[in-house]
Formats: C-alpha cells, sequence, structure tokens
C-alpha cells in the first residue's frame, strides 16, 4: 500500500499542541504512514511527542476563520489538542489521520513495517510455551503429554499448534472432540497445581444443538481429565438461561446424563457490547468536571464497571476454592472460549500459583493464556471510549484484567513482584499494537 497518497499535507509549521497537565507548545508537526510527530522548536525545551495513529480511537476538528483545531482521543485515554494555521492544512491533517488510523489490513499496520536492529525476534517472545511448560513440570508426565495435533492449526486456528492433553486420549479422538466444540477449542490443560496434582482445563461450548446431540470422543476427554477423582467442576461464564438459549443456534452445555462425574457451575459475566458500553461510561464519568462528588459517584455506579471487576475477581475465587480447597479439576469455558474464559483462569492461576505473581511469571502467564490462548486482541481493541464506530466485536475482557490484577496489587501489595507501572504499559501496549500480540503468536 502507498501511504504517500493519503498524505496531502506531511507537515505544519506553527502547530500549537495542548495536553492535560502540559504547558501548550509550539513546534513542527509531521505525519507519515503510522505516526503522528510533534516536535517542539523552541530553544529552551526539546519536547517531542511520537503518536501510533493505530492508537487514535476518534478525532475532532473545529475551523474557525483560517485555521483549525483537531482534537484527538486516544485508545489508551489521552486526550490530545493540534492547533494548525491555515483551514486547508487543518482538513488535510485530519483527512490523514482519519484513514490512516483505521487501516483494514493487518499487513499494513507498524508491526509488518519495525525493523529492530538489535534484537532477536525469536529470542524474546519465548517467555512461555506448551512445550516448555510441559517440560518444567515433570509431575504431568505421566498423566498427561504433549500433542502436535495442531501442527498446522487445521484443528483449531486459535490453539497453539502443540497442546497438553491426557496421556489416555490421542490424536484422533481429539479431532472428532474438536468438532463438537465451537471453533474446535476441545479441552486442554492450561494449569496443574502441584499442591494436589489437580488441573484447570478450558474449551469452548459443546455443540449439543437443540436436538441434545452427544460426542463419545469428547466425553472419553473429560472423563480422562478427571480419571481417579470422584467428580469434577464445569465453570460456565453464561448464566442458565443463556446456556440453554444457545442450544438454539446450535450451542448448548454439558448435561448430567452424558458427564455424570461433572458438576456444572454457572456464573454470569458480560463481555461483547455491555462490557465496552460499561467502560464509555466509566470514561465519561471520569471525566465528569462538575466537581460534584455525588454526581460522580452516581456516574461510577452506573457504568457497572466496579460490578464486573467484583464478579470477575468472585469467578475466579471459587476455581482457585474448587482447586485448592476442595481438592477438583475444573473445566472453564463460555461460549468462544476466547474470553472470560481467559479471564478467570488467569486470575485463578495468580491466585494460586506465587511463581505467576513474579513479573517474569506474569508475563509468561499472559503470552500462554492470552496470546498462545487466542484471544481476538485485533478486534476486541479495534476501538475503546471514544470512539463513534458502530460497535461490532469490541469488547474490554484484556483492560478488566488488568484492572482486576490492580486490586489485587493494592490489596496485597507486597505479594506481587510488579507494580502497576506495569499494568498501565500492558494496557497502553494493547491498545496501540494489539496486531502485534497476533504477528508473533502466529512466528
Amino acid at each position: 500500500m502507498e501511504f504517500a497518497e493519503h498524505i496531502k499535507t506531511a507537515n505544519v509549521e506553527d502547530v500549537v499542541l495542548r495536553q492535560p497537565l502540559h504547558p501548550p507548545s509550539r513546534g513542527t508537526l509531521c505525519i507519515t504512514g503510522h505516526h503522528l510527530l510533534f516536535s517542539d522548536r523552541e530553544e529552551s525545551s526539546s519536547r517531542q511527542v511520537l503518536l501510533l495513529l493505530r492508537n487514535i480511537d476518534a478525532i475532532e476538528k473545529r475551523m474557525s476563520g483560517s485555521s483549525g483545531t483537531i482534537t484527538i482521543k486516544c485508545k489508551d485515554l489521552r486526550v490530545l489538542q493540534l492547533d494548525i494555521p491555515g483551514m486547508e492544512q487543518c482538513l488535510n491533517i485530519a483527512h490523514s489521520i482519519e484513514t490512516l488510523s483505521c487501516l483494514d489490513s493487518v499487513s499494513d499496520t507498524y508491526p509488518f513495517f519495525y525493523r529492530p536492529t538489535d534484537l532477536s525476534l525469536e529470542d524474546q517472545w519465548d517467555l512461555s510455551s506448551p512445550e516448555k511448560h510441559y517440560s518444567q513440570m515433570k509431575e504431568l508426565h505421566e498423566r498427561w503429554r504433549l500433542s502436535s495435533v495442531n501442527r498446522d492449526y487445521l484443528v483449531c486456528a486459535s490453539y497453539p499448534p502443540a497442546v497438553i492433553v491426557p496421556h489416555s486420549i490421542d490424536d484422533d479422538t481429539l479431532k472428532k472432540a474438536a468438532k463438537f466444540r465451537q471453533g474446535g477449542r476441545f479441552p486442554i490443560l492450561c494449569y496443574y497445581h502441584r499442591k494436589n496434582g489437580m488441573v484447570i482445563v478450558r474449551s469452548s461450548q459443546p455443540l449439543t444443538g437443540a436436538n441434545r446431540k452427544r460426542c463419545k470422543e469428547d466425553e472419553l476427554l473429560l472423563q480422562a481429565v478427571i480419571d481417579g477423582s470422584d467428580k469434577g467442576y464445569i465453570i460456565d461464564t453464561r448464566s442458565s438461561q443463556q446456556a440453554q438459549q444457545a442450544r438454539m443456534t446450535g450451542g448448548g452445555f454439558e448435561s448430567k446424563s452424558c458427564y455424570s462425574r461433572w458438576k456444572r457451575l454457572h456464573r454470569q459475566m458480560e463481555r461483547g457490547k455491555s462490557l465496552q458500553e460499561s467502560l464509555i461510561k466509566l470514561v465519561e464519568a471520569c471525566g465528569d468536571e462538575s466537581h460534584n462528588m455525588d454526581r460522580w459517584l452516581s456516574k461510577l455506579e452506573n457504568s457497572k464497571w466496579l460490578s464486573h471487576v467484583q464478579t470477575a475477581l468472585s469467578t475466579a475465587g471459587l476455581l482457585a476454592e474448587c482447586v485448592e480447597r476442595d481438592g477438583h479439576s475444573v473445566l472453564v469455558h463460555g461460549s468462544e472460549g476466547t474470553d472470560c474464559s481467559l479471564l478467570i483462569s488467569t486470575l485463578a492461576q495468580l491466585i494460586m500459583d506465587p511463581h505467576c505473581r513474579t513479573m517474569e511469571g506474569f508475563l509468561a502467564l499472559l503470552e500462554r493464556e492470552w496470546v498462545q490462548a487466542g484471544h481476538p486482541f485485533q478486534h476486541r481493541c479495534a476501538h475503546s471510549a471514544y470512539s463513534h464506530a458502530r460497535l461490532q466485536q469490541e469488547s474490554p475482557v484484556f483492560l478488566l484484567l488488568l484492572d482486576c490484577v490492580w486490586q489485587l496489587w493494592r490489596q496485597f501489595p507486597l505479594a506481587l513482584g510488579f507494580s502497576e507501572a506495569l499494568l498501565l504499559r500492558l494496557a497502553s501496549q494493547t491498545r496501540r499494537r494489539p496486531n502485534t500480540l497476533k504477528r508473533f503468536r502466529r512466528k
């Protein structure tokens, strides 16, 4: 793609940049295929602002006489204002930003043009992998094995090439079980609890449909998960009513008659449009300038964001209790198995495993449970709280995770080996470069 055709005005002099908590700066504004660069030209200042165009969520332009103002609202919730001399220049810059900030093709985004000179990608993006995870837990090897059934992503497009599955289940059985799960996401191991040998496995919903279809291979797979134990728990992140309704569209749940040793627990967790709207209301509350505490608290409550945080933490606590206190293995799924399932399995591991509370362990956990587990960052992070675009697949599930981790850090600051600085960096980088994560998952 030729980015130059979308850039009619590449740079403008005498632009004024206004940002909260910073004095106004006058300098030069430059626009490239991926970035907006502002350089302060005053001798007493060397300030520069480099903004990735992909990080822009919405812009507002206002013309006044022969000049104009562009207000840029970013996905990481920053707000910048540019006062640009010349109406034509202002309109050209606004048009370039609008076009280049929402490119449809993944291959046109910045990660595919960035060429580091002193960085080996293969070395840096290997904090965790199924192979490494499996080799570190010798206790697993008797009952669990590493399968390459998904070597070419043909069984499940959102799983890594290698997965950890019960030793007694062969690859042919896995392929048949995958056809019975939405998106091919058959149950795979994501956590082994060393204290008692119990595990957490996750998947997507079974495709039982209105006719209550069965899959013997899927039943055998789940039976092998709890082999030697009296029962296991299924935590379904939908309400019982939602699970019933899913059958009408081909989805469903594990029936008691077919999965007799599994007990199903429903814990409804919001995602999708309702969670995105909750974030929008939260940001609106934080931007309230009335200085009225009652009004602000009312807006905060109406956003329901903290209710989502509470639900996520309590569901993760339930999962941890089932494994740690009750001594039972747990299967976690909702519908697709790429959002709330990852959220609560991550939080539960953070609660139970001290290594996951170190910086290295936490980053490895995120790579294992979000990047390799197929969370669709590109779609979920396509827009943030400011965009006027129609909501499609956007949902701030990963941001909700970071908020939940922050709540744990605030309550137990000495239990975690990292601070809110890491969480803020992750939130910012995820919003700016969602395609980076997808690209490296495929490398």
